[in-house]
């Protein structure tokens, strides 16, 4: 039976990608001269095992009863299981990722001296492919992506004084945390695109019902000082001239002051304000905060919490950074404030705004 859309693809040792199409089912691996794909693999079974059809109209993996196993997104199938474009497949060491070819994809066809494929040794498991690529790319294209506003409030009035808009996703097969999402993508080297897909919703979807607030909306470290970036801001402030826009600059990102100034200056000229974050995360970058100062400073929370327990010492260095703060005409920021008595002790230090759970968690997009 034909099965032409479906394709393994491997990786070769100079990091070439190779593709096997699927063509006649059942499709049978191992090592011996008799299957459609031999794998020259030390501890693969001679027949190790077999790709069919299924009534539901996907394709089923079955193990032959292998010694060393079939696994399956790095899980072990016991038997048979039904596959999706994407998974991740292991024919003991030999790792591949399951494609189907779009209706124009040209294919290509193994010859019958081409059939067989020398493997890595090891017995580990490798990890040439990254596990929900395919969910990810949805994701980049809004499928399941999504956001929440976190409330930035007045230290001492407790009033809100702007929100920050924040990434997420509802997608079933992937993680909702954007730290997990970021390392996903770093995985991938789509970082950017994962940023930018987050700013793309933020803006688009939860903007419009918060727009007599500031709005601070984040970047990541490798497009803050991008053309594509600058360009992309360029546009929404023509499109959207009403928000009052916040960029927060990641602190990894605040290490050359001439740069900084660049941007303080482009920012000014198309009337956004920019913030620090993170500041304290690392190393302070006092000369960067004097060349270049922000509108605001976001302290780190690592450096806050429970600061109410924390030494005098430490809360003299901190409270002297504020009054530098201040002093350069910036708005100090505590960040992750959970407990009152963390507030308290933030407020008489000069923090002038404070963002945490204590005064707002986060709130779903779908519920502003």
């Amino acid at each position: 039976m034909k099965s032409s859309h479906w394709f393994l693809e491997s990786i070769a040792a100079d990091g070439s990608r190779l593709k096997y199409d699927i063509v006649d089912l059942p499709f049978r691996i191992g090592r011996g001269q008799e299957n459609d794909l031999v794998l020259a693999t030390p501890g693969l079974s001679r027949k190790h095992a077999m790709f069919d059809d299924d009534i539901s109209a996907q394709l089923r993996l079955t193990d032959l009863n292998s010694t060393n196993g079939t696994f399956v997104n790095r899980q072990r199938i016991d038997g048979s299981c039904l596959l999706r474009e994407n998974d991740i497949i292991h024919f003991f060491t030999a790792e591949f990722r399951l494609g189907r070819h779009q209706p124009d994809q040209s294919r290509f066809m193994p010859s019958t001296d081409s059939r067989t494929l020398l493997m890595p040794m090891g017995t580990n498991l490798s990890e040439l492919f990254v596990a929900n690529e395919g969910e990810f790319l949805d994701l980049l294209n809004g499928q399941g992506i999504s956001g929440a506003a976190q409330p930035i409030v007045d230290a001492n009035s407790g009033k809100i004084f702007a929100y920050e808009l924040l990434g997420r996703a509802n997608h079933p097969q992937l993680s909702g945390s954007p730290i997990r999402l970021f390392q996903l993508a770093t995985a991938l080297n789509r970082e950017l695109d994962l940023s930018v897909a987050f700013r793309k919703f933020a803006i688009t979807s939860m903007a419009p019902r918060l727009r007599k607030f500031p709005l601070f909306i984040n970047t990541h470290p490798k497009e803050t000082f991008s053309k594509p970036f600058f360009a992309s801001l360029t546009v929404l402030r023509q499109q959207m001239p009403e928000l009052q826009l916040v960029v927060e600059i990641h602190e990894t990102a605040v290490t050359d002051p001439l740069r900084l100034r660049e941007l303080g200056a482009f920012l000014r000229d198309i009337g956004v304000r920019f913030a620090y974050d993170d500041f304290g995360a690392g190393q302070a970058r006092l000369n960067e905060l004097g060349e270049a100062p922000a509108h605001f400073v976001k302290f780190d929370m690592g450096l806050l919490h429970d600061i109410h327990l924390a030494s005098e010492r430490k809360r003299r260095v901190i409270s002297d950074l504020v009054k530098l703060v201040l002093n350069l005409g910036s708005v100090p920021l505590a960040e992750g404030i959970e407990l009152e008595a963390e507030a308290q002790v933030c407020r008489d230090m000069g923090f002038q705004l404070i963002q945490g759970y204590l005064t707002g968690r986060p709130i779903a997009a779908d519920q502003l």
